[in-house]
């Protein structure tokens, strides 16, 4: 049987020899080897055993007498338990610690790792009798044997009194225990540091009824007949992650026979869920305990043959973020078996078999499960599981994104591309700074009100443990962290884009031609709004918009020098509408963590918004290029004379889905994209969507797409119609530059339609003095043509000219367009 675990991973076992003699071992993990520390000549149940760091001692707990033998033998005084300290390098002297009548536990402690070999060992030992006290321990080594220093009585030091039960938490050396109250029980912890000191370092209170007068403990070895006797005591395990999550787990009694339940207490989090779960099968033989196991970023409950619930320990509040398995799903081939014990991290023993197994989450199963589920709040859990639990591989990245791909359709409670972004990034910026993990969203979702089939959860608020230390480091100090966010209101600490959204609603009301202006129109405009609006806050944005620009050029730069950046032809084009969006995103952004972050520094900050951008856009990009790979497309969508395929179709509307995440969550768009976007739409679309989603907002015209539309396409009838539509639709300022690139009447007489509009309106503004046409006989005996076009003459006269980069545009040209208009109406040939 294994008896032990220590905190080097070293297993500890016994067996029975030919002649009945008690044999204890030790198994090496890494090298695989096995190792004999001691024999009994005589048939012992041994009920505890440990094995210092150096392996020269070894404690020993063990029954000599059943109730029987014991019972037969009234007449000696004789103890039921000994425990025995034994030199085993060589093996050497025996010394009695305890000869008692109650049942006795032993746990050396063990140093922190790469320390040298001590001559000083100490012992924890736990009685029965609810106490627990330290023995220290002095060896020398003599004649090349080790053996202990004092003939007398040990060192010792109470450690715990009147406790219920306890745990050993080996890894970290800390002990928790419970001390039962009238009310309600107190949870403490004890922290033993490698100085040889130990001390009291948190508190608790439970809301638990502890009614057990029986010692229940927790990692301090594994005895199967006791565990046999023990099945109905408190079945309760505390578990630590390494993000600062401290969780009591604990079943408890249902009055109906088809119903299990159980509860977790969040402790750094400050409620509780207790989970009541109907069961499928309810026969009597398989109705036992939940067996709890420690995931790290996730708590374990299983019961063998009817369910395996992950809880996510990370971010518990919302129930979509943890997975709630039955049937196949949930079954565990190699732990059919309740007596499980987690005595380390992602590490099960099967106390009845006396296996020790590593237990993990399979990203395949995971895969498998997140492709066959029919639920939404099963997808979100998987797909978070996926994204947060596992570190990120291009081959995970990859399948994810197809799921996405071809599930766009099926999720309704939530957006799977903005729920990849945002774990992405969570996932992806964290692990840089402390603490920054409270600051950035994790999810897309503000609240989530579905139901998970056959398990009902309610939450209750609980008391905050008090932490009774100073200075402290390492899962204390993440775990204070924690509590401190909690006291101020956690769920305000996360980044929200709720004030981007209304300050880029504001600015997207301005009318003004984002997409066609050079960059100085754009940091004039820029400087046009400070003097409007002259708060700091606004000022400081503007100045984001400017110097964060270089990030899209950045992006593009990276992209472009990759081995396959042409898989995906967005091209390297300033876009100032998602450059002044990203300006007010790290604006907001910056201002969220400077308020938290404030020990980190400007510097660092600037840094961490800057990679918080750059990762959006390269997310972003990644999904496309896994999309275009999928497809087989190339660069022919540029190319207009021909109808799109049913892949570029699917890859439009994977686009379309793409922007409506990215406009939900308020997130720029990598440079080139509205262009590949509108060049999709025209090959795929016909021209009554195409119109409609170019009038909607979901397409936006781009000074690329449609320079190359003009150019490329010849003018027949339904390319006209095409070009036409598409030209006088364009902003002003874009207009301009593109116009000239249709050689066609209609887009001379627009373009002087347009020209007469905008003279007159500066006439109108009293931009210009009104002129005061002299009478003169022009080329044209036509009055009302003479009036316009000496106007419009007028006013160029004083300087004003709309369409300075195009010097044909004046009046004369206004004059030509409109007799040429005049007489294509009439039939006559114009000369």
């Amino acid at each position: 049987y294994v008896v032990n675990v220590e905190r080097n991973g070293k297993i500890i076992y016994t067996w029975k020899g030919n002649q009945r003699n008690t044999h204890i071992g030790l198994y090496d993990l890494q090298t695989k080897q096995n190792e004999h520390l001691y024999m009994f000549e005589k048939d012992l149940h041994i009920i505890s055993c440990s094995v210092n760091n150096e392996r020269t001692l070894l404690a020993v707990s063990f029954r000599q007498y059943t109730e029987e033998e014991t019972a037969s033998q009234l007449l000696q005084s004789v103890s039921r338990y000994l425990t025995l300290l034994i030199e085993i390098h060589p093996i050497n002297n025996v010394r009695v610690l305890k000869a008692v009548d109650s049942c006795v536990q032993v746990q050396f402690l063990y140093p922190v790792e790469d320390r040298n070999a001590s001559t000083e060992s100490r012992l924890l030992l736990v009685s029965e009798d609810k106490y627990i006290e330290q023995f220290d321990i002095r060896v020398a080594e003599e004649e090349h044997k080790v053996v202990i220093q004092k003939s007398g009585q040990l060192p010792r030091a109470r450690v715990a009194d009147d406790l219920i039960w306890a745990q050993w938490d080996m890894m970290e050396q800390r002990l928790f225990y419970i001390v039962p109250k009238e009310s309600k029980s107190t949870l403490r912890c004890v922290q033993f540091y490698p100085d040889e000191n130990f001390n009291s370092v948190m508190e608790s209170h439970l809301d638990i009824s502890v009614n057990d007068t029986q010692l229940k403990l927790v990692n301090f070895g594994y005895d199967y007949c006791q565990d046999q006797d023990a099945s109905n005591s408190l079945n309760l395990q505390v578990f630590t992650s390494k993000a600062g999550g401290l969780c009591v787990c604990y079943s408890l009694a249902s009055d109906a026979p088809d119903e299990i339940m159980y509860s977790i207490n969040f402790l750094h989090k400050g409620y509780n869920k207790t989970f009541t779960v109907s069961l499928e099968r309810t026969e009597s033989h398989q109705l036992k305990e939940v067996a709890f196991m420690n995931l790290d970023y996730y708590v374990a409950a299983y019961l063998p043959g009817q369910f395996l619930h992950l809880l996510n320990i990370q971010h518990p509040d919302l129930l979509c973020y943890s997975l709630f398995l039955t049937g196949e799903d949930a079954r565990i081939d190699t732990l059919q078996n309740c007596s499980i014990r987690s005595p380390l991290m992602s590490t099960v023993l099967d106390c009845r078999a006396g296996s020790l197994y590593g237990v993990s989450i399979s990203d395949s199963a995971l895969l498998q499960l997140l492709q066959k589920s029919k639920q939404d709040s099963e997808r979100l859990a998987a797909l978070h599981c996926a994204l947060l639990y596992f570190q990120h591989t291009e081959d995970l990245e990859m399948q994810i994104i197809r799921w996405i791909s071809e599930n766009l359709s099926t999720c309704h409670s939530f957006d799977p591309i903005q729920e990849f972004i945002i774990a992405s990034l969570y996932c992806r910026m964290c692990p840089e700074t402390q603490n920054l993990d409270k600051l950035l969203p994790y999810t897309s979702l503000l609240d989530w009100i579905g139901v998970v089939p056959g398990v009902i959860c309610a939450t209750d608020i609980i008391s905050l443990p008090v932490l009774e230390f100073q200075n402290s480091r390492g899962f204390w100090e993440k775990l204070n962290s924690n509590l401190e966010s909690v006291k101020y209101a956690e769920p305000h600490l996360h980044y929200h884009n709720n004030v981007l959204r209304r300050e880029w609603r504001n600015l997207s009301e301005e009318h003004f031609s984002w997409s066609s202006c050079s960059f100085g129109d754009f940091c004039l405009f820029t400087k046009q709004r400070e003097e409007r609006r002259t708060t700091a806050y606004l000022r400081n944005i503007f100045e984001n918009a400017k110097k964060y620009v270089l990030v899209s050029f950045v992006f593009a730069l990276s992209y472009f020098v990759q081995e396959q950046a042409r898989l995906v032809p967005l091209f390297e084009e300033e876009d100032y509408q998602q450059q002044l969006l990203m300006g007010l995103m790290v604006a907001q952004l910056k201002d969220h963590l400077m308020r938290h972050l404030q020990y980190v520094g400007r510097k660092k900050i600037d840094q961490i918004v800057l990679d918080y951008v750059a990762n959006l856009l390269n997310l972003i990009h990644r999904i496309m290029k896994e999309v275009w790979r999928r497809y087989q497309l190339h660069s022919c969508v540029f190319c207009f004379d021909e109808r799109g395929s049913a892949g570029e179709f699917a890859v439009f509307h994977i686009m379309s889905r793409i922007l409506e995440a990215a406009n939900g969550m308020c997130m720029p768009l990598p440079p080139g994209f509205h262009t590949l976007h509108l060049c999709l739409g025209v090959r795929c679309l016909p021209l009554h969507t195409l119109l409609h989603y170019i009038d909607n907002g979901v397409l936006q015209l781009t000074e690329t797409c449609v320079r190359k539309l003009l150019k490329d396409l010849d003018d027949t009838e339904q390319n006209e119609k095409l070009k036409f539509s598409i030209v006088k639709r364009l902003p002003e300022a874009l207009g301009q530059k593109v116009r000239q690139f249709w050689n066609h009447p209609i887009n001379a007489n627009l373009i002087a339609r347009k020209y007469v509009k905008l003279l007159l309106e500066k006439l109108e503004n009293r931009q210009c003095s009104r002129p005061i046409p002299e009478r003169f006989s022009g080329p044209v005996e036509f009055l009302p043509l003479n009036y316009l076009t000496n106007i419009l003459a007028e006013i160029e006269n004083q300087g004003v000219h709309p369409y300075e980069k195009q010097d044909h545009v004046n009046a004369r040209f206004v004059e030509e367009m409109a007799l040429k208009h005049t007489m294509t109406l009439l039939g006559l040939r114009y000369s």
